[in-house]
């Protein structure tokens, strides 16, 4: 399999040693349908990284990112959350983890703010201005309307409202800018960006380039296999 791993590692001058990555992958496979999508795979994401997945329709993007959330487990290989095995930690791991996928997630018979206040209280976060977050996302006058009635861009927003909410320190999102105008699109990566400053990690997919400069990107080449 054809995987290239740019040496695009940031690393920071002032670190007197190695770091302990959050996410590690080693020897990573994943068959579905008698095709195998990868095999061998192995990866790491330290804090302040952002790993760009990368490959064709049907490359096992979606498959891997997955596997790396804990929804599905790899045919082969083992996945370590700070060098302890993820079954061993899973409640802390899935504790510190923002995953969003291809679906929104959004209930689409509640509103946008009845979207974020259950995700509120199913997280156990506390009530903060909800009203302005999503105003910031650009759906002011929108807050009350249900979700159904929102356009696929506005619904998206609302989804991705999570990721102003959580205080987990690693994203992982599947194509997050689908959808999306290239305001919406600016204003997910400088957020993105300031997740990094703070010592988050991000591992996305996404068809669309980046258009700002993030230091400690690193790609990882997907083949697609018959």
């Amino acid at each position: 399999m054809n995987i290239t791993q740019p040496s695009a590692t940031a690393t920071t001058a002032s670190s007197p040693g190695p770091v302990t990555p959050i996410l590690q992958g080693d020897g990573l496979s994943c068959i579905r349908q008698d095709r195998v999508l990868f095999s061998r795979l192995s990866l790491q994401l330290s804090a302040g990284q952002l790993l760009q997945i990368q490959g064709k329709n049907g490359a096992g993007k979606s498959s891997l990112l997955r596997i790396l959330a804990g929804l599905a487990q790899p045919d082969d290989g083992q996945l370590y959350y700070q060098a302890k095995p993820l079954a061993h930690c899973l409640p802390a791991y899935c504790g510190n983890l923002c995953y969003i996928g291809h679906q929104s997630g959004v209930h689409e018979q509640l509103t946008a703010l009845e979207n974020l206040h259950f995700w509120r209280a199913a997280s156990g976060l506390n009530k903060a201005d909800d009203w302005a977050l999503l105003a910031h996302l650009g759906l002011a006058g929108l807050e009350d309307v249900p979700c159904r009635m929102l356009s696929a861009g506005q619904q998206r927003r609302v989804s991705l409202a999570r990721l102003w909410l959580t205080p987990a320190s690693l994203w992982i999102l599947d194509e997050p800018f689908t959808a999306l105008d290239q305001s919406a699109i600016g204003l997910l990566q400088q957020h993105m960006l300031d997740h990094l400053n703070r010592g988050g990690a991000i591992i996305l997919t996404t068809h669309q380039s980046l258009t700002l400069q993030f230091q400690s990107l690193v790609q990882l080449e997907l083949a697609y296999r018959w």
